[in-house]
């Protein structure tokens, strides 16, 4: 997965992807999701490694913007994200959180 930090003196944005889709534009009818490189390239981790930096982020008040079944995965075992708040555009899951 793609994770990118995006630190603001207000709270921090943390972007997230699933490796294949950075870079993609998925359109269904009028929605669309745009994995811009811009916004969710940063450091390519892996899981393990993304659950804990999601579980401290969250203890920081981020807020998280996911795109990508193992992506939105993490989120939801973290407790960060709920299946009911998952969204979906041309079978590509989505997620935005604020905490």
């Amino acid at each position: 997965m793609y994770v990118n930090i995006i630190r603001s003196s207000v709270r921090s944005v943390v972007a997230i992807c699933d490796d294949e889709l950075l870079g993609k534009i998925f359109e269904e009818g009028v929605a669309q999701l745009h994995v811009r490189e811009n916004f969710y390239a940063g450091e390519k981790k892996g899981r393990g490694d993304v659950l804990l930096m999601v579980k401290r982020m969250m203890k920081e008040d981020a807020t998280f913007n996911v795109v990508g079944g193992e992506s939105v995965d993490v989120l939801i075992e973290c407790g960060a994200l709920t299946e009911d708040a998952v969204g979906e555009v041309d079978g590509v899951k989505f997620g935005l959180v604020l905490i």
